[in-house]
């Protein structure tokens, strides 16, 4: 008589080693894959912010102008020529090289009764690594004495 062969319930072949090891590789690549594409959209949304915030300062700057054409005497310091083109360096911190941004103030009449003026900012910028610009707007209106 013979014996059957005792097979231990824990061995594994050569191919089923093989499969899992391939399913344990494409998982870590996708996770490391995601971890980058994060570390990227959060860099992006780093640069978004401080450009905005570079628009939003150009846009206090406009606020501050005295606008007061009825008043003695009469003054208005609202206007585009007050505001030139200023290119200033992103505050993304240190994630990344530098960023250079370029805020462009337009200011144009819409109503002259009553008077309102519309003061626009856009900031643009490139993302480093992206072909074309990004243009951050804000935009606000205006009347005497605010």
């Amino acid at each position: 008589m013979k014996l059957a062969p005792v097979k231990h319930p824990l061995a594994c072949t050569l191919v089923e080693v093989v499969v899992s090891l391939m399913v344990v590789s494409v998982s870590m690549g996708g996770i490391m894959s995601m971890y980058g594409q994060a570390a990227v959209r959060s860099d992006y949304s780093a640069h978004y912010l401080a450009a905005q915030m570079m628009a939003v300062g150009g846009l206090e700057q406009a606020r501050g102008a005295k606008y007061d054409p009825q008043g003695s005497p009469a003054t208005d310091e609202l206007v585009s020529t007050n505001f030139p083109q200023r290119v200033d360096v992103l505050d993304v911190g240190y994630s990344s090289g530098i960023t250079y941004a370029t805020n462009i103030t337009t200011i144009s009449t819409v109503c002259t009764n009553p008077l309102v003026k519309m003061v626009q900012v856009d900031c643009t910028w490139s993302f480093p690594g992206k072909s074309g610009t990004i243009t951050n707007t804000v935009y606000t209106y205006r009347a005497p004495n605010q």
